[in-house]
């Protein structure tokens, strides 16, 4: 387990445990009324969702986990880390916590996470919450480029020994702006080389996950795709580029809302808190 502790006025929740049958998550659980369940990317955890848990608890039950190998949660040995395995982790909690009309939200790899645990549960969904995140398999030659040079020997042991991804990506010049007690909470949740086992298969996921991204492709809009559903999109994000991804958004949903957030990026959980808690509590009311 990890042993930083969380600021109480940065991170005023309690922290809870589950058992999953690969590791001990970490998870939080405040408020009360309809269920959201919050699934976040990579290098990030259940802190990117801190200003809207608290924006929203008072209207509804906020639900936020840390995958194995991510947050507070446990890295176990042996695990692979992939997104499958972290998409039935999720499907786990989501079953002990017996959710039915939950609302599903995911960023960066949390969307195909979410919403592959989601899709098998279709009858307990209400709706769907999307920001910068693609379901299909990404084809841009920058982003595999990405999966390919981070995949290389030096950039994992760049990746598992200086924290390459927290660093350079998250806490970068490109990335939100954070204070400094802000950004030692991404950094120190990741302290070890041995911590950050998770972080270093994500970028060779971009590819490797491609089958079961092909089959969401598929089953997203088939079994989510008439779901109240919104999409709150960083316009600057460089990754999911909007003029790319909106239009295959568009294509998977029926009932679809979308918020253009003009002045954020990638992180948009960061960026935008108070304009996506606005209009999740306007969606979903």
């Amino acid at each position: 387990m990890i042993d930083f502790v969380p600021d109480p006025i940065l991170y005023p929740f309690r922290s809870r445990w589950f058992d999953s049958s690969a590791a001990r998550l970490h998870y939080v659980d405040e408020g009360s009324g309809p269920p959201i369940v919050f699934c976040h990317g990579s290098p990030t955890w259940s802190f990117l969702y801190r200003h809207l848990i608290k924006g929203l608890r008072d209207r509804y039950r906020c639900i936020a986990v840390d995958y194995p190998g991510f947050g507070l949660s446990e890295r176990p040995s042996g695990f692979g880390y992939t997104i499958a395995e972290l998409t039935t982790v999720v499907g786990q909690l989501i079953d002990h916590l017996q959710l039915d009309g939950f609302v599903v939200m995911g960023q960066d790899w949390g969307g195909p996470i979410g919403l592959g645990a989601a899709t098998t549960r279709a009858n307990r969904v209400r709706g769907v919450v999307l920001g910068n995140t693609a379901f299909w398999p990404v084809e841009p030659l920058a982003n595999r480029a990405f999966s390919v040079v981070m995949s290389s020997r030096p950039m994992q042991r760049r990746i598992l020994e200086q924290n390459l991804l927290v660093e350079r990506f998250l806490l970068g010049k490109a990335g939100p702006a954070l204070t400094a007690a802000e950004a030692d909470h991404y950094r120190l949740v990741q302290p070890t080389a041995e911590a950050r086992c998770g972080l270093a298969v994500m970028p060779g996921q971009i590819r490797a996950a491609r089958p079961l991204l092909e089959k969401l492709a598929d089953d997203v809009p088939a079994f989510l795709g008439d779901k109240a559903t919104l999409a709150v999109w960083g316009m600057r994000d460089m990754v999911f580029r909007p003029k790319a991804c909106l239009p295959q958004i568009r294509a998977a949903f029926t009932d679809l809302e979308i918020v253009e957030l003009h002045e954020a990026g990638h992180f948009v959980q960061e960026d935008a808190a108070e304009q996506i808690t606005a209009a999740i509590i306007e969606r979903f009311a």
